[in-house]
């Protein structure tokens, strides 16, 4: 691991029960020590869900959290394709609240981004093709991953580095040895890709459940 890169926890063979504890008690901290809102970023895909259905379960003052999607389809909320559709049916009845990122402000400093990450290094919609770069003077942009990818092919709208950045902790879920193995291969620097640009220039304690 590069020397001024964040540190990174490693946890293997963590289930859905045991993530979602977690992030329950990081933003129960986060919840005490700040006095209004406190936000999390969350990804899309299928490996998160399950996570977010046991979070959902945690004691939190849920009227206090705003959620944003770390990035999602550019499609209509109650597209299939919709990351933004499945969070809010989750979230909203607990009294979250949901941001939609196509009429989203600046996004906030975030207590904790949650991240996937592709087999090809891309974190939210940051493709390999996008050249995202740690100092974007734009915190959310609008893209188009070039291959797109055939269970989703949709223009996104996405979180940049310095909106991802913009956090008191990054966690990253990975599932697959092919991916644990670009993350490892980010780790030492040995590629250049999305995930590689974000981890060397993250300041904040990285965790990563595989």
């Amino acid at each position: 691991m590069a020397a001024d890169m964040a540190q990174v926890d490693m946890i293997d063979g963590a289930d859905a029960t045991h993530i979602a504890g977690w992030i329950g008690a990081r933003l129960a901290r986060a919840l005490e020590d700040a006095g209004g809102e406190v936000a999390l970023a969350v990804p899309g895909g299928s490996t998160p869900f399950p996570i977010m259905q046991a979070l959902a379960a945690a004691p939190l003052d849920w009227s206090r959290l705003s959620i944003w999607p770390g990035d999602d389809r550019l499609v209509a909320e109650d597209h299939p394709a919709s990351n933004t559709g499945k969070i809010r049916a989750l979230f909203e009845p607990l009294g979250a609240r949901v941001v939609s990122l196509p009429q989203a402000g600046d996004p906030p400093h975030f207590a904790l981004v949650w991240l996937g990450m592709g087999a090809d290094g891309h974190v939210a919609s940051l493709f390999p093709n996008t050249e995202p770069q740690v100092d974007d003077p734009q915190r959310l942009r609008r893209l188009t991953p070039d291959p797109l990818p055939p269970e989703a092919p949709f223009d996104r709208i996405t979180l940049t580095i310095p909106a991802l950045l913009d956090s008191d902790a990054l966690l990253f879920v990975i599932r697959g040895e092919d991916k644990r193995a670009v993350f490892e291969a980010a780790l030492r620097g040995g590629h250049d890709l999305p995930v590689a640009r974000l981890l060397a220039a993250a300041h904040q304690p990285v965790t990563c459940f595989t």
